[in-house]
């Protein structure tokens, strides 16, 4: 496949998980205010998270892979499915499709008059956080530990429902349900991250502690992804 083409979906894949995702939480998690039966509160803002990546690994999986995440990218190449020397492009296009996602969600956000982003809020505009800026008040300690564990399981059901000898098919929706657990355990803890590129294409917009707490949401699930990879690929006889 054309490499224009790969990067492409990346970004596209990108855009839409950021979007679809970082938009749920941002416009309707707490439509209405609290108690709001229109409002879809955590469930619905992880189910919306799940549903960006099932959909779009079916939609673009087939031309990129459908990493939509550096941290999955990194993983795969440690678990012997993806080449070293694209992981700089397939990152970059992955950022800058969050970036753009995060653009357009600002736009829709700012049309609505009270709207306003609150930097020392935790989960302010979407992004992630440890201390002060962790919805339930979790260490820094505590929150890299969760991003690197969850993240590895991430890679471990990426790997196995992609392997070749998995049910052919199911991939996408294996890994948007699993993707939808993880939000269900972290939201809470750090927002969840598992993406560097989700975390990045909001923080630029708010600034303050989301972008000087950016890189434990960097260094965690990489660090998560390439413990993933690597252990999938002992375990599955990936490479042999």
């Amino acid at each position: 496949m054309d490499m224009l083409k790969r990067l492409s979906a990346e970004f596209l894949g990108t855009f839409w998980l950021v979007f679809g995702g970082c938009g749920s939480a941002v416009l309707a998690a707490n439509f209405g205010g609290d108690g709001n039966p229109l409002g879809i509160g955590l469930l619905g803002v992880s189910l919306a998270f799940g549903l960006t990546v099932l959909t779009g690994a079916y939609a673009l999986g087939h031309i990129s892979g459908g990493h939509f995440n550096p941290a999955v990218s990194f993983g795969l190449w440690a678990g012997g499915r993806f080449a070293a020397k694209d992981l700089p492009a397939y990152i970059g296009a992955q950022v800058a499709g969050a970036i753009a996602a995060g653009f357009v969600l600002f736009q829709i956000a700012s049309g609505q008059p009270d709207f306003v982003i609150d930097s020392a809020s935790p989960g302010a505009f979407a992004t992630n956080g440890y201390d002060a800026l962790s919805p339930g008040g979790y260490a820094a300690a505590a929150a890299f530990l969760c991003e690197v564990v969850l993240t590895a399981f991430f890679l471990i059901v990426i790997l196995g429902a992609t392997h070749k000898r998995a049910p052919a098919g199911f991939a996408p929706i294996a890994i948007g349900l699993a993707l939808t657990l993880i939000h269900l355990i972290s939201i809470p803890v750090t927002n969840t991250s598992v993406n560097p590129a989700r975390s990045t294409g909001v923080a630029v917009f708010v600034g303050g502690g989301a972008l000087q707490q950016l890189w434990l949401f960097w260094l965690a699930p990489i660090l998560g992804g390439l413990i993933g990879g690597y252990l999938y690929r002992w375990l599955g006889n990936d490479g042999d």
